[in-house]
């Protein structure tokens, strides 16, 4: 059950605001949701720590008796270099590494039998990476980035995010040869990723008219993704390179990324804690997942009695600048941000409902819009369980560790 402002505010006494804290209780019933989804497809998941950037939720995550949650999607060459101090060995690097350094890092963990996979999306970071794995005198296992966006009109509409120039099954076997030929690499499968269809809400409150066509976007696009994927795999297989990993999905397409659609593994992060940018999905496997991470700030001015401010608060999500990115008031029920000041680095004034009153001192509590942006601003997160603090844990940004 979720914790109410009380239980919070109470268990709030004593501690330095602002601060982040994460429902532990409402964490583990999301990691039971989560399971119930993907279960039936009988596929593992692996957590994809930018959306958590938390050692101890990280580790809280692959110690899940199911066994269905191994081994993380990371960031960062830096990344995994950090968190294989930490005890985890299993890798998926889905974003391209080119700076030497960084390919130093992954053949360094290679060498010493971390299991990691490398994406790479083009023939010039493959010969630098062959080259690092042969003066390494290691092998890199290698996954292709693969663009799983929608096209339409002959490829003049791109529906989807900009991140690699693989789009047909033709030119993934075609690049797949080349790793399969480079001496020091090993061909391992592939990273497919529907943005389109787990990043976009089709129930957004603060674009209503957009809604039905996202809706269609999705349906449309699962259907075409699932084929292209499951034709890509289909023609490696064909080809004697034969992927061992196909990694799909996110948060917001666990239920229609399945085997059917050719992957071996699905992702998720932000479902774990949902962030607010993941109330606005229509699917029920989404509405059934509950807020587990949290920030607080302390109210400092009483400008005039409908209107508080609160110290800080300012911790607006990347991506386009739309209203939904800004942090949601979520505790006490009804609070407002300001259209002419929102969420500001130093103050936010909140508009109060009628019936509520706030002094100085009281916490406020909101919700980021993406969940693992909130750890580049807090050093530490609470634990709450049974609405008490029950310990502190250091974010990456705690432990000295900063990736991008």
């Amino acid at each position: 059950m979720a914790l109410s402002y009380g239980e919070i505010k109470r268990s709030l006494i004593g501690q330095r605001l602002p601060v982040a804290f994460v429902d532990l209780d409402a964490f583990d019933r999301n990691i039971e949701r989560v399971l119930e989804t993907i279960r039936p497809h009988r596929i593992p998941l692996r957590p994809a720590t930018k959306s958590l950037r938390v050692p101890f939720l990280i580790k809280r995550l692959l110690a899940h008796p199911s066994g269905l949650l191994r081994g993380v999607m990371c960031y960062s060459a830096r990344e995994a270099e950090y968190l294989s101090t930490l005890g985890i060995d299993d890798f998926l690097l889905a974003y391209p590494a080119f700076q030497q350094p960084d390919l130093d890092s992954v053949a360094n963990l290679a060498s010493e039998g971390k299991r990691i996979s490398v994406v790479v999306d083009s023939p010039e970071v493959l010969a630098r990476l062959g080259q690092t794995a042969r003066d390494h005198a290691t092998t890199i296992d290698v996954c292709l980035c693969v663009d799983m966006s929608l096209k339409l009109a002959r490829g003049a509409v791109h529906l989807g995010v900009r991140r690699s120039p693989l789009h047909s099954p033709e030119a993934v076997l075609a690049l797949a040869r080349r790793v399969a030929d480079t001496s020091g690499l090993r061909f391992h499968g592939l990273m497919a990723y529907e943005a389109q269809v787990a990043g976009l809400g089709d129930a957004n409150p603060f674009e209503p008219g957009k809604n039905a066509v996202k809706s269609l976007i999705r349906r449309v696009s699962s259907r075409e993704l699932g084929d292209r994927r499951a034709t890509m795999v289909q023609l490696l297989r064909q080809s004697g390179l034969e992927p061992a990993l196909v990694n799909g999905g996110g948060s917001g397409s666990l239920d229609t990324t399945t085997p059917d659609t050719g992957v071996t593994e699905v992702t998720a992060g932000s479902a774990f804690l949902k962030s607010h940018l993941f109330d606005y999905y229509k699917s029920p496997h989404m509405r059934a997942l509950e807020p587990a991470g949290f920030f607080a700030v302390e109210v400092t001015r009483v400008p005039a009695p409908s209107l508080v401010t609160c110290a800080g608060g300012g911790y607006v999500a990347s991506g386009p600048t739309t209203p939904d990115k800004a942090p949601m008031p979520h505790l006490p029920l009804g609070l407002k941000l300001l259209s002419a000041e929102m969420a500001g680095e130093v103050q936010t004034p909140l508009a109060l409902p009628p019936g509520l009153r706030l002094e100085r001192g009281d916490p406020v509590i909101f919700r980021h819009a993406k969940a693992g942006e909130l750890a580049e601003r807090f050093n530490e997160y609470l634990l709450l369980q049974h609405g008490k603090v029950v310990d502190r844990v250091r974010s990456y940004r705690g432990e000295g560790q900063c990736f991008l």
